[in-house]
């Protein structure tokens, strides 16, 4: 069975389209997506202004267009932190329907880490024991660790590269004062769910997923994309400091040179940096993996899971 996921994120619109089937892995068929910063279309009022809507509601109708010609038989659409924490969300939410005729799911900030966290488990299966997993969005940070498919704990911070960017950095590159204070505010936000994941013991296997977390390890050492998703790659405590004295020196423009960063991303980098950095210290994780499956698997081995009636 062919199936659509449109994942708006604070980041982009995303539309993939993977063949699914019960008892079976999804297979990648087609990847649309198109870049739109959500996180940064936020008035002072925290409401997503209507240029951006109109921007939002362009890429949905465009995704939702693709949908058919993709063949998919069902959309699984849904939003993330960008979405779930504008004041005006469920006006966007309408507009949305009433345009395009699609109708988003918005997920929690825990459901968000826990279908991560599945994906993950997943991934490298009950042999990989307890699994400590962080990702980092656009919008927010997500951290679970369990022993099982569902977490023990799964939590939700509003720590995403893109919204750190936006609230903390005016100058390219950001003042060295500005970032000092990211990472203390990072640390000070840190420090209770630090608290509560220390309840459960070592963190065991930690992971990274998100693109963030796939730069960070690009940008230290590990292997390209194009390598395939089946080589391990890794990102250490000290190899991402050292790139955070790096980058964030660089202006956007000159980090997007660096093999491994697209354009769209430069710009949040070092923000998302820091959260890894903040997070992996925050844990007592001096290594971790980075996982290719994340949310979006996630979605979709949920809805494997309740069954599939119409494979084809």
């Amino acid at each position: 069975m062919r199936l659509g996921v449109l994942d708006v994120g604070s980041n982009t619109v995303h539309l993939v389209a993977v063949d699914a089937r019960n008892g079976g892995h999804p297979t990648p068929m087609s990847d649309w997506k198109t870049s739109l910063r959500l996180v940064e279309m936020l008035d002072d009022k925290g409401a997503i202004h209507e240029k951006g809507q109109k921007r939002l509601i362009n890429a949905i109708s465009e995704a939702a267009e693709l949908v058919d010609k993709l063949g998919a038989q069902e959309i699984i659409p849904f939003a993330t932190s960008a979405i779930r924490s504008a004041t005006n969300s469920q006006e966007v939410l309408q507009a949305i329907e009433k345009k395009t005729g699609v109708r988003l799911e918005v997920l929690s900030g825990e459901e968000e880490a826990r279908l991560t966290f599945l994906a993950v488990r997943r991934w490298y299966g009950w042999s990989a024991g307890r699994i400590t997993n962080l990702d980092i969005g656009g919008g927010s940070l997500e951290l679970s660790t369990g022993s099982d498919e569902t977490p023990d704990i799964a939590l939700s911070l509003d720590l995403g590269a893109g919204r750190l960017t936006h609230q903390w950095f005016d100058s390219d590159p950001p003042e060295r004062k500005r970032v000092k204070a990211l990472r203390d505010y990072i640390d000070a936000e840190l420090v209770e769910p630090a608290r509560k994941f220390k309840m459960y013991g070592e963190p065991g296997l930690a992971v990274g997923t998100s693109k963030t977390f796939r730069t960070l390890a690009r940008l230290t050492g590990s292997a390209p994309s194009s390598a395939g998703p089946y080589v391990k790659r890794t990102l250490t405590a000290p190899g991402l400091r050292q790139l955070i004295a790096f980058i964030s020196r660089m202006t956007a423009a000159d980090r997007a040179e660096l093999e491994g960063i697209s354009s769209d991303r430069s710009h949040q980098i070092v923000a998302g940096a820091l959260v890894a950095e903040a997070s992996m210290r925050a844990l007592g994780i001096d290594n971790m993996e980075i996982c290719p499956w994340a949310l979006r698997e996630g979605v979709i081995l949920r809805r494997i899971d309740k069954g599939l009636d119409n494979e084809k």
